[in-house]
């Protein structure tokens, strides 16, 4: 009989990262450990994502155009973060597809170098009526794309 190995990675740290944004904590994201749970983790994840969408006008809020379905997450933690904190949340780009985008994320602690937490998120493109998946369009994969993490300049 084998045993698993569950060698733990190293945290990344913020130059693996492309784009930040800062989130502070709410009292609400504590959990009864004194820590913040982990499902506020994804809620942060989210929030970056969405956030650089609608900022860059890729993610139409009026109804219109596709919109990307999350199909795929999960997160590796590293270091406990506690409330209050204001937390930079790091993102960069692993794969653009034809119709899905793979995002890396990094939960930084003010100051901290090493990721606290790193997930990915992937989101799948589909038409808004039908929700049947459709190519990513031009203007979201060339924006997209300066986010990749084997791209030349950091936004």
């Amino acid at each position: 009989m084998t045993t698993p190995t569950t060698a733990k990675k190293s945290p990344p740290t913020r130059s693996d990262f492309r784009y930040f944004d800062t989130i502070d904590t709410r009292w609400a994201d504590n959990d009864v450990y004194g820590h913040v749970n982990n499902v506020a983790y994804y809620s942060f994840f989210d929030t970056v994502v969405n956030r650089l969408l609608i900022d860059n006008g890729w993610l139409q809020l009026d109804g219109s155009g596709p919109i990307g379905l999350v199909v795929e997450t999960r997160c590796q933690y590293f270091a406990s973060v506690s409330y209050p904190a204001v937390l930079d949340i790091g993102l960069t780009i692993l794969k653009l597809g034809n119709s899905s985008v793979v995002y890396q994320l990094a939960v930084f602690s003010e100051g901290s170098e090493q990721a606290s937490a790193v997930g990915q998120f992937v989101h799948v493109y589909v038409d808004r009526p039908s929700h049947m998946p459709t190519s990513l369009p031009a203007d979201l994969r060339a924006g997209l794309s300066h986010y990749l993490k084997d791209s030349e300049e950091p936004e």
